[in-house]
């Protein structure tokens, strides 16, 4: 759980049972999982935010497009995303975490 910051409070649960039922063929899966940092992201909002940079990090390459094209939603949609990309970026890891097993 030392990734705990990269994950909503509401999934750790969920990732606590799945990490105490696995078997060591799905630990080798799980260990080459990268996760990415929230507070790298909102960083990367901040400064890159207009350009999309923040969504190419944690793989929304869709919004990310938009965000470019658009320069930020002309600056609208980069300021909102100050306030939603840590949990954009949580929510992606979680998606990460769940597809390593599959």
């Amino acid at each position: 759980m030392m990734n705990a910051k990269c994950f909503e409070a509401h999934h750790l649960n969920t990732i606590r049972e799945k990490l105490i039922s696995l078997d060591d063929s799905q630990w080798q899966r799980l260990q080459l999982t990268q996760f990415k940092d929230p507070t790298t992201s909102l960083l990367i909002s901040i400064f890159a935010g207009q350009l999309g940079i923040d969504r190419f990090f944690i793989g929304d390459t869709g919004m990310g497009v938009g965000k470019l094209l658009t320069c930020g939603g002309f600056g609208i949609w980069a300021i909102v995303d100050w306030f939603l990309i840590q949990g954009a970026t949580r929510e992606k890891n979680a998606t990460a975490f769940n597809n390593a097993f599959l």
